[in-house]
């Protein structure tokens, strides 16, 4: 009789050792195969409730926050009080007493088992059984060091194919990110005057891969040019969507008006009917007329440009709000100059402006303003110019990152 029952618990042994053979080869096919999430979870519950015996299971994991993944035996959004007392496990734990009264007896566990990655649990899994006054180890017991391997196998191969996920999206984004910084790139100009006439030269550093900030030369005709810039509210994908719908209609108004004050108001229209209130544009823009040296401007609420002639620096206030604050401008001051050369036009962001360093003290308009005049008493050339103010940028800001689109076009007016 003894013998008989030695080899049928034999018998018995070799055929669970199978079943755990076999589950885990079936679990590592369907990984390999790039099998859904829900073909791995009924893979582990059938394998831990039909063949293990399993009563009661849920398996928590995190992602965004803790919910159930899989359940059985037990009603799963009954996990919250259990799962701030697993919290302090990183490895496995008996946990019958768990949550005391709080926990109700017939959905009561004794195994806990913590799926941690470094210092991070990825997933928590409680075990029980059905019947509570069964004789003897409990399934959950018995087989504990097999759960543990399969529910590791589970775990990990899940929280992959969330990394995979999320790797082929960010790639994915990336690529967008680039073709949006190529084709931004081609809104600015890409080559600016340099003639015994006119001297030019820019700086554009987007805070992220693309920018809301916006510059341009635009030549009108033999003797007039415009120049501008321009500073988007916010920053990223939107921001630098909005200032390339708005490079777009003034590049479209500019040449059907004379006027700047009439460009300004249908540029605003433009800003209204797509920014919708999230958004205003801080702008500036310039006419210069070569043959009578007039210069017409109009400043939408960007910080003021500096004007060097004379060996005075003028800034170059007169406009009106910013594009899309309002519905229609009321009024709109143009301002108009004679420039008698050599003159020299400094136009910036904010970024520059608002730039703090170590001591969280701006770099601010009279920094700037000094430096400005210093670099033209000293003839250096726009290219001098732009890099000495970027120099001065980087040592003044210290260990501090830039926080903002940083945005410099320098034009010198020479004969």
């Amino acid at each position: 009789m003894a013998t008989d029952n030695n080899k049928a618990s034999s018998a018995k042994r070799l055929r669970i050792a199978d079943i755990k053979l076999n589950s885990l080869l079936e679990i590592t096919k369907s990984i390999n195969k790039n099998a859904p999430i829900e073909e791995l979870l009924e893979i582990y519950k059938s394998v831990l409730q039909h063949k293990l015996f399993i009563g009661k299971l849920i398996l928590l994991r995190y992602d965004h926050g803790w919910s159930p993944m899989l359940h059985y035996g037990m009603r799963g959004d009954n996990y919250t009080t259990v799962l701030e007392h697993a919290k302090k496990y990183t490895d496995i734990r008996e946990i019958t007493s768990v949550g005391g009264d709080q926990w109700p007896k017939k959905e009561s566990f004794e195994i806990i088992i913590p799926v941690y990655h470094k210092n991070s649990p990825l997933a928590y899994v409680f075990l029980g059984d059905l019947n509570d006054d069964t004789i003897g180890v409990s399934p959950a017991i018995k087989h504990l060091p097999f759960i543990q391997t399969l529910t590791n196998i589970l775990v990990v191969a899940i929280e992959n194919k969330k990394l995979a996920k999320e790797s082929i999206q960010q790639a994915v984004l990336q690529r967008e990110l680039d073709l949006a910084k190529e084709i931004q790139s081609i809104l600015v100009p890409s080559i600016l005057p340099h003639t015994h006439e006119l001297d030019m030269d820019a700086v554009y550093l987007p805070f992220h891969q693309i920018s809301g900030d916006y510059y341009d030369f635009i030549p009108l005709d033999e003797s007039e040019f415009a120049i501008c810039i321009a500073d988007v509210s916010g920053k990223g994908i939107a921001a630098a969507l909005l200032m390339s719908n708005f490079q777009a209609n003034l590049l479209a108004l500019i040449e059907q008006t004379s006027s700047l004050t009439e460009l300004i108001i249908r540029l605003n229209r433009k800003v209204v009917q797509t920014a919708r209130g999230e958004s205003f544009i801080t702008f500036f823009i310039a006419k210069y007329n070569r043959l009578t040296q007039t210069l017409h401007y109009i400043n939408a609420g960007h910080y003021p440009p500096l004007l060097h002639m004379e060996d005075t620096v003028t800034m170059l206030k007169s406009g009106c709000p910013a594009l899309g604050m309002l519905n229609e401008i009321p009024n709109v001051k143009e301002g108009i100059l004679t420039i008698r050369p050599p003159a020299t036009f400094l136009t910036y962001t904010d970024g520059i402006i608002e730039l703090e360093n170590d001591n969280k003290e701006e770099f601010g308009l009279e920094k700037l303003t000094d430096l400005f005049t210093t670099n033209v008493n000293e003839h250096r050339t726009a290219k001098q110019l732009t890099t000495s103010i970027i120099d001065e940028l980087k040592s003044f800001k210290g260990t501090k990152e830039y926080v903002d689109d940083i945005t410099l076009l320098v034009c010198r007016i020479l004969s």
